[in-house]
């Protein structure tokens, strides 16, 4: 399943909604759910509805597996009847929209917690080469990780605003897990389990900010707090095998600065699951990011992000996230 959440404007005003792709639409997911259950006659469809399919991402992660079960049900039934993008609910609500009605928002746009790797072995020592190190023995022997800023993060398509402080901006290509389900000291051999779905993820960074911070053995933090953005959509394990090995692009302006595969990675998400779960609880929404692949950034290739460029990062089975960074 490929979960989105959209933005749609209503004479209430602007409203965020849990969505699915399905074919060349995207189904409102609570208000299908409500609709299939109408139509096999349950009491109380909205109420229902609102248990099974929440209308919003992090309620409906939450529920979990019954939540997926009633919305394959749902998109099931909406197939259907046909058309999808003609079909209301009983209080005249749309159940679809095509893609030009909507605008996508972070698929998931309230995370509990946003961790970000160090997970690419050729990443890493690229990093300590520049500072004329060798890569630390630890970085061997667990998953190293920094925690952003959850709530700075950015949708597809949406303009990034470049930072005042900042000279040297940089992008990421990164892969997301998001977890599913609430765990503390989590086995690696039962972590995937724990996953709900991937999303491709760009960790904006402030490149010369970011070093003068870890210069003093602290953060990242304004190096990278300002923008995160995540999409353009969530898709569910059962479509990506764990662990996944998916093809990874980045663009610039439309040419392409990075490239490589998620096999590459050195720690998987199991192990990062069971790292950052040590005498830690887990919890339904938190992002775990693996950090750049090797030659997956700027900084790897010596080039620079410039106000006006529009980057894509695009991972295989998931999609095209999009953004334009501009000077305000």
């Amino acid at each position: 399943m490929r979960l989105v959440t959209f933005a749609v404007q209503t004479q209430l005003g602007r409203f965020q909604r849990l969505g699915a792709w399905q074919n060349d639409c995207i189904v409102d997911l609570h208000f299908a759910s409500a609709l299939t259950l109408a139509a096999r006659e349950e009491p109380q469809p909205y109420r229902l509805a609102e248990v099974f399919v929440p209308p919003t991402m992090r309620a409906f992660i939450e529920v979990g597996a019954t939540a997926l079960a009633a919305a394959s049900q749902a998109l099931r039934f909406v197939q259907e009847q046909g058309s999808p993008t003609t079909l209301t609910g009983a209080r005249g609500e749309r159940i679809a929209y095509r893609p030009d009605e909507i605008c996508l928002c972070p698929p998931l746009p309230d995370p509990g917690s946003l961790r970000d790797f160090l997970a690419f072995e050729d990443h890493a020592k690229a990093g300590a080469e520049r500072r004329g190190e060798q890569l630390a023995q630890a970085w061997y022997e667990m998953p190293i990780y920094y925690k952003g800023n959850p709530r700075s993060l950015v949708g597809p398509d949406e303009e990034v605003h470049w930072p005042a402080y900042t000279e040297k901006l940089d992008y990421e290509l990164e892969l997301a897990c998001i977890i599913g389900r609430e765990g503390r000291n989590i086995s690696e051999a039962v972590a995937p389990s724990y996953i709900f779905g991937y999303s491709v993820l760009n960790d904006f960074s402030a490149r010369d900010i970011q070093r003068g911070e870890m210069a003093c053995r602290l953060g990242p933090a304004k190096g990278k707090d300002f923008a995160t953005s995540l999409g353009p959509c969530i898709v569910t394990t059962d479509e990506i095998a764990h662990p996944p090995r998916l093809e990874m692009t980045a663009r610039v302006n439309g040419e392409v600065w990075s490239r490589g595969n998620s096999g590459a990675i050195h720690w998987t998400f199991a192990a990062m699951i069971a790292h950052a779960s040590r005498e830690e609880t887990l919890y339904p929404g938190d992002i775990l990011g693996s950090g750049t692949l090797s030659g997956g950034c700027g900084l790897d290739l010596n080039r620079w992000l410039q106000p006006g460029d529009t980057v894509e990062l695009e991972i295989e089975h998931i999609g095209v996230l999009r953004n334009r960074v501009v000077r305000p």
